[in-house]
């Protein structure tokens, strides 16, 4: 066993339970504990519950938060209101993209306002070293890192949210998508928001790291008539994919800007600046060079990531960046880059390890939740 690797608060849980163990962005994770397709399957008609305590959880306190991270995510902060997320990127001088995170406005009980940023477990100490030099400019800011401190549980699924509810001192339903409050867990503080990365209507669970396993107990007990499972890293990629959400390292990078990625939504340009707003306005301007687009190939061999992209002519245009079965879908899947003149095409060619299969065009996300909030 490699020693060097972290590992959560539930790390016991999931030994005890006979998950499969893999090392993941510097921890010891579960992939998955019966199979890929069953926890998948759990999530999309019931609620899947995912350890994401690997990933990174920064507090912003004091004057200037706002503003602090208003100058360093492409998304405005300065207007969130208490109890607000956002999804927003982080990005380097050229527009590239040195994270994808969340930022919560939050309020304790004693009424003291905080910023929360969660970021990629694979960035949090590139994201902390990126933003320490910034502080001195805000000399009212205090960072803090929270991830050993606590834990983080997603729960997510279709019956995540009324089964729940009981759980707690507020009822989750009362959020809408994206938003957030503090509140209690049998009187254990617990940030609750409304967020996840599957698809499905669900929550995000953060609770203190010496708690963890008594409120995933509680977690799984409320729900083990209604078919709750835990889930392993496997399924949540699976179910991303499906979502048609990005993921760093492979539809996002720092040579990736968020115009090409599709997530323009993210950056607020009007009236502001940011770290990145000049080279993202050119690109925005000028178009982007490549664009992220999804295919389904024809019959049943998927494609993976790295697999070449090919117009008509068997010329390369593009890379597959995300790719595999879908279990709810029961086809392959595909997200790409390809050239932005091949952005409206219907059809292309993927080479699979040698052979070529032909793959047609789809708006993306592949799958949308029915009743969606």
């Amino acid at each position: 066993m490699n020693t060097s690797l972290s590992t959560t608060p539930l790390d016991a849980w999931h030994r005890s339970a006979g998950a499969k163990m893999v090392p993941f962005a510097g921890y010891e994770m579960p992939i998955q504990y019966s199979s890929i397709v069953t926890e998948h399957q759990a999530c999309r008609t019931s609620a899947a519950l995912f350890d994401v305590s690997h990933m990174g959880r920064i507090r912003f306190d004091g004057d200037g938060s706002e503003q602090l991270l208003d100058h360093l995510l492409t998304r405005r902060v300065s207007d969130l209101p208490i109890g607000g997320v956002r999804y927003g990127l982080m990005c380097n001088a050229e527009g590239g993209v040195l994270d994808d995170v969340l930022v919560s406005h939050l309020k304790t009980p004693s009424d003291r306002r905080f910023h929360l940023l969660v970021v990629n477990a694979s960035n949090h100490q590139k994201i902390v070293d990126w933003i320490t030099p910034h502080l001195p400019d805000f000399p009212t800011v205090t960072m803090s890192d929270r991830t050993e401190l606590t834990a983080m549980i997603a729960v997510q699924g279709p019956k995540a949210i009324d089964v729940c509810k009981k759980l707690f001192s507020f009822d989750p339903s009362r959020l809408k998508y994206y938003q957030a409050t503090i509140t209690d867990q049998f009187k254990k503080p617990a940030i609750v928001s409304r967020t996840g990365y599957t698809g499905e209507d669900g929550f995000e669970l953060i609770v203190r790291a010496e708690e963890a396993n008594r409120i995933w107990e509680n977690i799984m007990l409320a729900g083990r008539d209604e078919g709750f499972a835990a889930a392993g890293l496997g399924a949540r990629d699976t179910l991303r994919m499906e979502a048609g959400m990005p993921l760093y390292g492979h539809e996002l990078n720092e040579s990736i800007d968020p115009i090409s990625a599709g997530l323009s939504f993210a950056c607020s340009f009007k009236d502001r600046s940011f770290v990145g707003d000049d080279a993202l306005r050119a690109v925005k301007a000028a178009g982007p060079k490549q664009v992220r687009v999804g295919m389904i190939p024809e019959g049943k061999r998927p494609a993976r990531e790295g697999c070449d992209v090919l117009d008509a002519d068997g010329n390369k245009i593009g890379y597959v960046t995300s790719g595999g079965p879908s279990p709810t879908l029961g086809h392959p899947i595909v997200m790409a880059y390809v050239d932005a003149e091949f952005a409206d095409a219907k059809q292309f060619q993927i080479d699979i390890r040698g052979k070529t299969v032909v793959a047609n065009a789809t708006p993306l996300p592949f799958y949308k939740r029915p009743n969606k909030v």
